[in-house]
């Protein structure tokens, strides 16, 4: 496993965590002996086949799964030993997340999307950043369009956006492309790619891409639940990539 600087505390720091859920049929092992330390501002993809246990790994990091076993930590805090009011006040502040399926709410706008984890937080300002975060993804024009009057693409670009406006340290994205078309999809990644490097995030980002996992830094591979893979990337050129 790639050595993270002695001088740099991990900001994702997961040891020996395992994911255990029942069924029918029985306990089934999702998450099996995990242990990863990602560095402030590193670029991570996590490839393998499906069902090998790479978006259980991004949920138990968001905090929106919790490990049956071992220790999750992000940016200094302890997700197994938060309750749930102050795991979501932790998720809200120091992680933004971009789903393949764009997970906004039909009934708001743009703006409105951008703005709901602002003023979750409690932010007076949240429309006004809302509006300055749509502008950086390109959007200024789209701010009062509901998701159904937008393309994939835009809708995507409203998910970013929403992930960023708190300015997380930690920017998690699951197969952030698998919805959109090649032209767009390539528009999307080169977006979050530099908005990763503009706003100093951590990008771990789950992918069946192999082209997009190579513009990471590492890329971990995972099978049956167990990282079988940690790499460091060595195809990258200048201005590939993020966290160079």
């Amino acid at each position: 496993m790639p050595e993270v600087h002695p001088l740099t505390r991990p900001i994702v720091r997961i040891q020996n965590v395992g994911l255990t859920l029942t069924s029918r049929a029985g306990p089934i092992e999702i998450l099996r002996d995990v242990s990863l330390d990602v560095g402030s501002g590193e670029s991570l993809a996590i490839v393998g086949p499906s069902g090998s246990g790479k978006t259980s790994l991004l949920m138990v990091t968001a905090g929106l799964e919790r490990a049956t076993s071992g220790r999750v930590e992000v940016a200094g805090h302890d997700l197994q030993g938060l309750g749930e009011d102050d795991l979501a006040r932790v998720r809200g502040a120091e992680i933004g997340i971009v789903f393949q399926s764009f997970h906004l709410v039909p009934t708001m706008t743009a703006l409105e999307n951008v703005a709901l984890p602002l003023e979750f937080a409690g932010r007076a300002d949240a429309e006004k950043v809302a509006a300055m975060v749509l502008d950086e993804v390109g959007l200024s024009h789209r701010l009062t369009h509901y998701p159904a009057e937008m393309s994939g693409g835009e809708q995507q670009r409203v998910a970013i956006a929403r992930a960023l406006a708190t300015a997380p340290k930690l920017l998690l994205a699951d197969e952030p492309t698998g919805n959109l078309d090649g032209r767009t999809g390539q528009t999307i990644v080169e977006l979050l790619f530099d908005l990763q490097r503009r706003h100093a995030a951590t990008l771990i980002l789950v992918t069946h891409d192999a082209a997009l996992a190579k513009l990471c830094r590492r890329t971990v591979r995972m099978a049956d639940g167990r990282i079988v893979e940690d790499s460091a990337n060595a195809t990258l050129t200048a201005g590939q990539g993020a966290g160079q």
